[in-house]
């Protein structure tokens, strides 16, 4: 793959690369609003696939703050997140490693001559906080990422995307040699929006369920071998 213009692969986080896990959000949205942790209720929708700040407000109304203070009180969340994360490192090392397969995948797709970076619904500092723990972090470029600190809507951060990449790499990202890599089914419906390729991980949902969204592709797992081999395809650089 020795192209000027290298294809991009851009990782969903949770679920993907390393497992979900909603205790921060359920300590931090506690903190955020006075509440017990046991009191922190979170709304029957499924909140994968979404950012972090829609998360909040519709864990917050559904532990009984009224929407209007819910968004008061959102502009403390990131300090309590990042407070608890910190204090909970060992448990983010030791309860949300990074899944099996996923450093040689990104290795190996870094060593293929592919651009990598990030689509998450996570606020920034929480996204680069759990890559680092769980040793992922290497070969991500983080400048070109669409963080849940840049949109509350995840369908947004397809084009943060874009501009980020367009003013550090010089050039205009083509749609046709992106890939998402992600396990939820808003993450195949974003890369669909945005016109990129999606490859899903049957990490949490089963292929039959993934394969009524229509990916490109569905992965059982990140073999490395397997994944580069899929965005080459995708990508026309096979």
């Amino acid at each position: 793959m020795t192209n000027p213009r290298p294809g991009l692969v851009v990782w969903d986080v949770d679920g993907t690369l390393i497992p979900a896990d909603l205790r921060w959000m359920r300590r931090a949205v506690a903190r955020t609003y006075g509440l017990a942790e046991s009191a922190v209720v979170f709304p029957t929708a499924k909140v994968h696939g979404y950012t972090d700040e829609s998360i909040v407000i519709d864990t917050a109304v559904a532990s009984g703050i009224d929407e209007q203070a819910a968004e008061a009180g959102l502009i403390h969340f990131s300090g309590h997140l990042a407070s608890v994360m910190e204090q909970g490192r060992e448990e983010l090392a030791r309860d949300q490693p990074a899944y099996p397969g996923a450093k040689e995948t990104i290795r190996l797709l870094h060593e293929a001559g592919l651009v990598q970076t990030v689509l998450t619904g996570n606020l920034r500092p929480a996204a680069e906080m759990k890559l680092a723990t769980a040793g992922l972090d290497k070969y991500i470029d983080w400048r070109i990422g669409g963080f849940g600190s840049d949109a509350r809507d995840r369908f947004d951060l397809p084009d943060v995307i874009r501009r980020r990449y367009a003013d550090v790499l010089g050039h205009p990202l083509d749609p046709d040699t992106t890939v998402v890599i992600g396990d939820a089914a808003n993450d195949i419906a974003c890369a669909r929006h945005a016109g990129f390729r999606v490859i899903a991980v049957t990490h949490r949902v089963t292929r039959e369920e993934l394969a009524q969204h229509d990916p490109d592709a569905i992965l059982d797992h990140l073999s490395a071998p397997d994944v580069v081999a899929t965005v080459s395809r995708l990508i026309g650089k096979a």
